[in-house]
């Protein structure tokens, strides 16, 4: 018969073996999911050159484009880009995207996108399936948190509540609203 500390150690054995598995496979999708990452920005940069090309009038001074990406570490960075975790400046006519940061740029997007395809307002727990992130509370909140100083500083509207939407004037392009 074993032992008792035997028997445990087995188990230590075959938990820590799970654990080191679970670590290689959260590796290898962190891997790919900064690979699909780099995928999505270069689509979104291809659309942005796009619509500056095929801007109605011609006037591409207030439309911005990223830089191409140099590699897989580097993301692209306007000029006038705030760092992340930065406030959030109070909406004006004129002022671009790029003033706030990636995650804040990520929800105009989705919005500007659902107006585009005259679709309604979103949801936070949309907005977390939307971005392949894990419809959690705290995923959730976070974007509700973010969404709300967007609504706070005239960025978003909230026509019914939790649900947001790009505000009157603030425009679809990403450039200068």
């Amino acid at each position: 018969m074993p032992s008792v500390v035997g028997l445990l150690e087995q188990h230590e054995l075959a938990a820590r073996r799970r654990v080191d598995g679970l670590r290689e496979e959260a590796n290898r999708i962190q891997a790919e999911l900064a690979a699909a990452e780099l995928e999505w920005q270069e689509w979104v940069i291809a659309r942005r050159r796009v619509d500056t090309v095929l801007a109605p009038d011609g006037d591409t001074a207030g439309m911005e484009v990223a830089p191409d990406l140099q590699d897989a570490d580097t993301k692209p960075a306007p000029r006038d880009a705030v760092k992340p975790k930065s406030q959030v400046p109070v909406w004006r006519q004129g002022l671009a995207w790029s003033v706030l940061s990636l995650d804040y740029q990520r929800i105009l997007e989705a919005l500007a996108d659902r107006v585009r395809l005259r679709q309604g307002p979103l949801t936070c727990q949309e907005m977390a399936s939307a971005f392949g992130m894990d419809v959690v509370p705290a995923r959730v909140e976070a974007l509700r948190s973010k969404a709300k100083r967007l609504v706070a500083r005239g960025w978003l509207a909230e026509p019914a509540p939790g649900r947001f939407t790009l505000a009157a004037g603030v425009s679809g392009s990403g450039g200068a609203s």
